[in-house]
C-alpha cells in the first residue's frame, strides 16, 4: 500500500530550522515531545449544510489523512522541530497508512510508538459547512504495554513537551518531562462534568503555557471577558494564551506582566479541523525560539489561518514553503496595508530564499493508490 506524501518533503526549505543558533552540543535531541490517540480522519468538505435525518448528502470534497494528535505533531515537525510522538497505531491498514505519513513523509520520530496486533485503528469522519465542522468517532482505547504500565512512563529528555489537561487526572510523564527540564505546553478539551474547576487540572502545577480557547477560559475562572479570563490564569501559569477565534489571539505573561494581543487573518476556510493544534505548534516555535510575544501570537495565527484553507488537520499544517509563499504574495499585493504587513517582517529572516509559487499545488490527501 503506498501512502501520501506532502509535496514539499523534499524542498531543501523544509530544512529551515528555527531553533539554529539555539542548539548546543549538550542539548536535547529531541525538541518536543508528545503522546496522545493517532486517529485515520476521513473529512467531507463542500457541503451546503449539516445532513439531513433520513436523507443523503453529496459532498463536494473528501480527503482521509492521519488525525488526532498526528495533527500537532505534524503542525510541530513541518515548522523545522524535532518531533517525538508516542502513540499506539493499529494493525490494520490505516495503522500502516497513519505510520507510514507521519514516519517517512514527515520524519517524526515513531521510536516510543508501537503497533499493536489485533487492535484497529481509531477513526472519525468529519464534515466541514457553513465555516464549523461536525464529527463521528469511533475506537477503543489499546490496551498498554505490559499488561498495566501507564504509557509512556519516561519521556525522552526534550526541550518542550505538549500535554492535553483532563480535570481530575495526572499523567506521570508530564511531570517526569517538566523534571527534565521540558517546558510543559498544555491545551484542554470541553469539561463534559460542567464543573470547570481550575484545581482539577492537577498538571497545570507544571505548565510554561496554557492554551484554552475564550470559552474555556471565561469558564475556568468565571469571568465574562476572554482578557479578563488571561489575566487570571496568568496568575496560576507563567503564560496564559487564549485564542479569541476570528478575532485572534491575547496572552499575558505572568512573570513581567507583558500582555500582547494579535488580531486573527481573515481568509476562505475550507477546513478547520486541526487549526488550534496547528496554532498551538506555531505558538511553541516561537517560544522555543526566544521570540516575543507579540510574534508568537502573530506566528501561531498565520499558520493556523494557513492551515484552514486547506484538506485534513494534519495534511494542512504549513511549512516553511508554505509560509514563504505567503509572504510574498501578500508582499507583491499593490493594496497591502503595510502598517498590517509589518506585524509579520520578523519573518524575513527565517524564510527561504526559493519559496514555491502561490497559489499552492498540494497531493491530494488520500489513503494511497496501488502503483
Amino acid at each position: 500500500m503506498s501512502t501520501h506524501i506532502h509535496q514539499g518533503d523534499q524542498d531543501p526549505a523544509r530544512r529551515v530550522d528555527p531553533l539554529d543558533g539555539l542548539r548546543d552540543p549538550g542539548g536535547p535531541e529531541c525538541d518536543v515531545f508528545l503522546t496522545g490517540t493517532v486517529f485515520l480522519d476521513i473529512i467531507f468538505t463542500g457541503l451546503d449544510s449539516a445532513p439531513v435525518r433520513g436523507t443523503e448528502s453529496w459532498a463536494r470534497g473528501m480527503g482521509s489523512s492521519p488525525g488526532g494528535v498526528a495533527n500537532m505533531a505534524t503542525a510541530l515537525a513541518r515548522l523545522g522541530l524535532r518531533t517525538s510522538l508516542a502513540a499506539a497505531f493499529g494493525d490494520d491498514h490505516y495503522g500502516e497508512y497513519c505510520w507510514d505519513a507521519l514516519a517517512d513523509g514527515e520524519g517524526i520520530d515513531l521510536g516510543m510508538s508501537r503497533t499493536v496486533p489485533g487492535w484497529h485503528s481509531p477513526v472519525t469522519v468529519s464534515m466541514a459547512y457553513e465555516g464549523e465542522r461536525t464529527m463521528v468517532s469511533h475506537g477503543h482505547e489499546a490496551p498498554p504495554p505490559g499488561g498495566s504500565a501507564p504509557f509512556p512512563a519516561c519521556p525522552p529528555r526534550a526541550r518542550a513537551a505538549i500535554a492535553s489537561l483532563t480535570p481530575g487526572r495526572r499523567e506521570e510523564w508530564t511531570a517526569s518531562a517538566a523534571r527534565c527540564g521540558a517546558k510543559i505546553f498544555a491545551d484542554v478539551g470541553w469539561d463534559d462534568t460542567g464543573r470547570w474547576d481550575l484545581s482539577a487540572l492537577a498538571d497545570l502545577e507544571h505548565c510554561e503555557a496554557f492554551l484554552p480557547n475564550a470559552e474555556e477560559a471565561m469558564r475556568y475562572t468565571r469571568t465574562d471577558c476572554p482578557r479578563r479570563a488571561a489575566h487570571k490564569l496568568a496568575e496560576k501559569v507563567p503564560l496564559a494564551v487564549v485564542t479569541l477565534g476570528p478575532e485572534g489571539a491575547y496572552a499575558v505573561d505572568g512573570a513581567t506582566g507583558e500582555s500582547a494581543e494579535v488580531p486573527a487573518i481573515a481568509v476562505e476556510a475550507l477546513d478547520p479541523t486541526g487549526a488550534g493544534d496547528v496554532f498551538v505548534a506555531g505558538f511553541v516555535t516561537g517560544t522555543l525560539a526566544d521570540w516575543p510575544l507579540a510574534d508568537r501570537l502573530a506566528f501561531a495565527g498565520l499558520t493556523a489561518a494557513l492551515s484552514v484553507q486547506e484538506f485534513g488537520g494534519s495534511l494542512s499544517a504549513p511549512g516553511w514553503s508554505e509560509i514563504g509563499a505567503w509572504w510574498r504574495q501578500v508582499c507583491g499585493y499593490a493594496a497591502q496595508d503595510q502598517e498590517a504587513l509589518r506585524r509579520y517582517a520578523f519573518l524575513e529572516h527565517l524564510l527561504p530564499e526559493r519559496a514555491r509559487p502561490w497559489p499552492l499545488r498540494r497531493a491530494v490527501p488520500t489513503i494511497g493508490f496501488r502503483a
